[in-house]
């Protein structure tokens, strides 16, 4: 493969100078530098994740070889602290709209799942003080909202390592999808909310949560079915109930644990009421997967900007190399084929079959031909 093809040059073909500077406008900050501009700060954390860096020294002797401009390490550790994380952000909500514009035009249902939860980062305590997680340990979070269909994350915001979920999930409330999400979530003024405003949701209950006068529905057995009950009811004591009633569904995972859901949706079987609830170890994979291959836990930085700003850029990358995967992957003769995982790999060590490095040489080009034109939709 051509040495030409980095995350930088991919990078390059789908988010303009241009663009990245009107998001730095729109966020409010004033980019006084020539030689290491924010966009150059991007390229650099981009090739921190995808290269996986040891750090700020490392990451400024490695540039020349990933096709950036080399600079000293000092200046991209100071630009780091400098430019706030809401610009990175930012880029990777606008790159989510981009790449997400294709296969949206191909939906066949009218509302897909939204896989909700979160993960955390920790280090020291010495190494965020501003960051306090448990004992002597710093932490932060990252909370996501990742679509079942495509494995992309919608979005995404991020916190301190203490902070609840249950609140932070109301920031990431989508009406186009039905949510899943784990017991964290399910407060129940929040479901007799959801109830009211027509959010969708299928929501794992938590095992002292009493269920009042249950009522059970009426459904076609099933041979092998994992289901137990499917019922309708109140949640919750006479000190804390639900004002609504609530259809839950109790069945047995592949372990044989009892699993008690909650959701809204009245017109499909318990059945596929419990495969709703099983395709959330989606978005644990997502984590695990981000962790394992973008360098995650590794934070070079000990300010807010640097360690978020890090964090989004590594989610940036993902997104990039999974939308080149999804488009790649159907174009691709069968005895070539790859896993996602085989994918990246194989990009970032050079050895891409053919099949896959002419697929791929045509969707950079492609995109870099339409560059010019931003997009904010």
């Amino acid at each position: 493969m051509k040495k030409s093809i980095t995350i930088a040059t991919i990078l390059q073909s789908v988010l303009t100078p241009e663009e990245v500077a009107l998001v730095v406008k729109t966020v409010g900050y004033t980019d006084k530098a020539r030689k290491f501009t924010v966009y150059h700060l991007l390229q650099y954390w981009c090739a921190a994740a995808s290269e996986e860096w040891s750090g700020y020294r490392f990451g400024a002797d490695c540039a020349g070889r990933s096709g950036l401009p080399k600079v000293h390490y000092s200046s991209f550790s100071g630009k780091a602290a400098e430019v706030p994380f809401a610009v990175f952000k930012e880029i990777f909500h606008l790159l989510v709209r981009k790449c997400n514009r294709e296969t949206r035009r191909k939906l066949a249902f009218p509302k897909e799942l939204l896989l909700i939860d979160s993960t955390t980062i920790t280090v020291g305590k010495t190494r965020l003080p501003w960051a306090p997680y448990h004992g002597e340990r710093a932490g932060v979070k990252l909370h996501v909202a990742l679509q079942d269909r495509n494995m992309q994350p919608l979005n995404v915001t991020e916190t301190i390592g203490s902070k609840h979920d249950g609140p932070i999930g109301e920031l990431l409330e989508n009406k186009a999808h039905i949510m899943v999400m784990d017991r964290a979530y399910g407060k129940l003024e929040r479901l007799d909310r959801y109830k009211q405003e027509g959010q969708s949701f299928v929501i794992r209950l938590r095992d002292n949560v009493h269920l009042e006068k249950p009522r059970a529905l009426r459904r076609e057995l099933s041979e092998g079915s994992s289901v137990i009950r499917d019922i309708t009811c109140q949640l919750g004591t006479t000190q804390c109930r639900s004002e609504k009633r609530h259809r839950v569904v109790i069945f047995r995972d592949f372990e044989g644990r009892e699993i008690r859901v909650v959701t809204d949706l009245m017109g499909i079987t318990a059945e596929q009421i419990a495969l709703i609830y099983k395709a959330r170890w989606q978005i644990e994979v997502f984590f695990r997967w981000i962790k394992q291959h973008l360098n995650i836990p590794k934070l070079f930085g000990t300010t807010e900007n640097a360690v978020y700003g890090q964090l989004f850029c590594a989610l940036i990358v993902f997104v990039l190399l999974k939308w080149l995967f999804d488009g790649l992957k159907h174009t691709i003769p069968r005895h070539p084929a790859l896993s996602f995982i085989q994918f990246t790999r194989f990009l970032l060590l050079g050895i891409l079959p053919v099949e896959w490095i002419i697929g791929l040489h045509r969707r950079i080009q492609v995109n870099h031909d339409v560059s010019s034109v931003t997009y904010f939709g």
